[in-house]
């Protein structure tokens, strides 16, 4: 049965070492001192493993099971649920106003990649009412907010954002969903939304549901959506649950993974809605959910690699298979374990490096987030939005890829079910398709983010990376081995970009058949950027007379593997996003 250990001393060397927010002038994060971010990390790190964690196989084996209309939850599920309602931490960086802690959003990230690693499926529950929490938080009326959002924050009523119809996904102007004004303020919801993440369970009094509608008479397309407020049970003027408002659970979905999540089909007949934000505007109001779960769901892919390579780790050093070709290192045995075979070193470093490198983007990118909600600073608003298609596309694609390696390190008992690692590999499938699919997240970036305030952020991203390196080339090593790699890669980021400016106009194509190639680009260079920065604090701690010299020399190594081996994928897809339209599209529709 598989494992979790939280990595508190690697989340406390980001958060201290590196991005010394402490020390930061966003507003909160003077309180963020080591003693009580650890004292907040260690807490919900037990929480973590202990209740979480052991629950993670249970949901995967019993599911979610729908009966007489209600879903039934996996045993033990709704109690771990009453331990961080208890805690206070399904609120802990929503508004005080409302009933929650107040935290910044970098601890929020923190905490949550540990209950995203002990148990996804779990942690989605809580991860979408909070989405549906902000996007109310940012558009909802004082009188809407007053209603919805103190329950939310405690999570006694949950939310989900519903977008997909039967037969269109990411193409919203197709949606069919009705929303007929009734006269008084409220609308009559009609219509079925499928694929409803947390769409029904037994875990809370009322379920908010945000729908995407039509309101009869609007423009066509995108133009005419509008986003409702539905709750699952009508909510009486004293805030109290009544009567059901014709929201109904059409099926739960049967998946490859993520079973202990109920992923619904609803069913809405004449429910009660109330607009949210304005008439016409649904997708303005969607999208601050929409981009809050896109960095989640980033962090997902991230999560679900590490908590696998933590279990593959321990199996390599456990399992004895063949002798080392330099001679046997465990000559009493029968043969030496496996972690002493160069590919073996090879898949773990891949996976060691891109999960403690994309731990250290995410938890930037959630102070990038901080500054711009705590302190209105509109370039790391801009910043943090350029992104946003790279944190949730990259970060799944590789953190897929990486569960994959961890699972190969098994042989097969990774195919074996009571190892855990298979979980782990269909658990994180599903982060590369929801919340927008990562082909989509490639296109956003290269047809809109990149040209957005023309072109002014991604400017300032190769402003960061050229100021970091001109500060620090003073530095021997880290010029070799850190700033050199990291030089190279952001000049084939920046020839890409310019090859998008030179031929996506003329054929634009030529820019959209290499965006996938350009988000895993844009993605390598700021894991070296975290790499470099990583390696800097190291070796400032290490000069210091820090005590664990073994810490920071492995922190070391392990970005200089990621700057030798995994940095130099940017040439390669320079020279893929530089054959331009014509090997892609080369090939009629019906020779395929």
């Amino acid at each position: 049965m598989p494992t979790y250990t939280p990595p508190l001393k690697d989340m406390h060397f980001v958060l201290h070492d590196v991005l010394k927010v402490h020390e930061s002038d966003i507003p909160g994060y003077d309180e963020l001192d080591p003693e009580f971010t650890g004292a907040i990390l260690d807490e919900a790190g037990k929480i973590s493993r202990d209740v979480l964690a052991p629950l993670n196989m249970i949901g995967d084996t019993e599911g979610c099971k729908l009966e007489n209309g209600v879903v039934r939850t996996p045993a033990g599920f709704k109690e771990a649920f009453d331990t961080l309602r208890e805690g206070g931490w399904t609120g802990l960086d929503c508004d005080p106003e409302y009933g929650g802690q107040g935290m910044p959003y970098v601890i929020g990230t923190a905490v949550g990649e540990m209950q995203v690693s002990a148990n996804m499926a779990f942690n989605m529950y809580g991860g979408l009412t909070h989405g549906a929490y902000s996007a109310i938080h940012a558009h909802g009326t004082d009188e809407q907010k007053a209603m919805y959002l103190p329950k939310m924050v405690t999570c006694e009523w949950t939310g989900t954002m519903n977008l997909t119809e039967p037969h269109c996904g990411t193409d919203l102007g197709l949606l069919r969903t009705k929303a007929e004004p009734v006269g008084d303020g409220s609308y009559k919801i009609t219509g079925t939304k499928i694929f409803i993440s947390a769409g029904d369970h037994d875990m809370a009094d009322n379920i908010i549901h945000l729908v995407l509608a039509k309101i009869p008479g609007g423009p066509e397309g995108v133009r005419g959506i509008s986003l409702f407020i539905v709750p699952k049970y009508k909510v009486k003027e004293d805030g109290s649950v009544g009567e059901p408002n014709g929201v109904s659970v059409g099926k739960i979905e049967e998946k490859m993974g993520i079973h202990g999540n109920s992923t619904a089909v609803l069913n809405y007949e004449d429910s009660v809605g109330y607009l949210l934000g304005e008439e016409n505007k649904g997708l303005k109001a969607m999208f601050t959910m929409m981009n809050e779960a896109r960095i989640g769901v980033g962090l997902q892919g991230m999560a679900q690699a590490a908590v696998a390579y933590e279990n593959a780790l321990e199996y390599t050093r456990e399992r004895l298979q063949g002798r080392a070709v330099t001679g046997a290192e465990n000559p009493d045995g029968p043969a030496d374990p496996l972690i002493v075979h160069p590919d073996v070193r090879r898949s773990l470093m891949d996976q060691k490096s891109f999960v403690e490198g994309g731990r250290a983007f995410l938890l930037w990118g959630a102070s990038l987030i901080d500054a711009g909600h705590r302190k209105n600073d509109a370039d790391a608003v801009g910043l943090i939005s350029l992104m946003t298609p790279v944190i949730k596309g990259f970060l799944t694609d590789k953190g897929f890829e990486m569960t994959v390696q961890a699972q190969q390190l098994y042989g097969g008992h990774g195919y074996i079910e009571e190892t855990g690692a298979s979980q782990f590999v269909r658990d994180a499938r599903i982060a590369m398709i929801y919340e927008g699919a990562n082909g989509i997240q490639a296109l956003d970036l290269v047809g809109r983010k990149l040209a957005s305030d023309g072109g002014k952020h991604v400017m300032a991203f190769f402003d960061l990376v050229k100021d970091f390196i001109k500060e620090n080339e003073g530095d021997a090593a880290l010029k070799k081995d850190f700033l050199d790699p990291l030089k190279a890669a952001s000049k084939d980021m920046q020839a890409a970009a310019m090859y998008f400016m030179a031929e996506g106009m003329k054929n634009p194509n030529a820019a959209l058949a290499g965006s996938s190639d350009f988000m895993h680009l844009f993605g390598h260079v700021a894991l070296g950027l975290m790499w470099a920065r990583m390696a800097k604090a190291a070796q400032e701690a290490l000069d210091s007379g820090a005590s664990d010299v073994a810490f920071y020399e492995t922190k070391l190594a392990t970005g200089r593997y990621y700057m030798a081996r995994s940095l130099p994928e940017t040439a390669l897809r320079l020279a893929r996003i530089q054959t331009g339209a014509e090997p892609v599209m080369g090939l009629a529709a019906e020779n395929f």
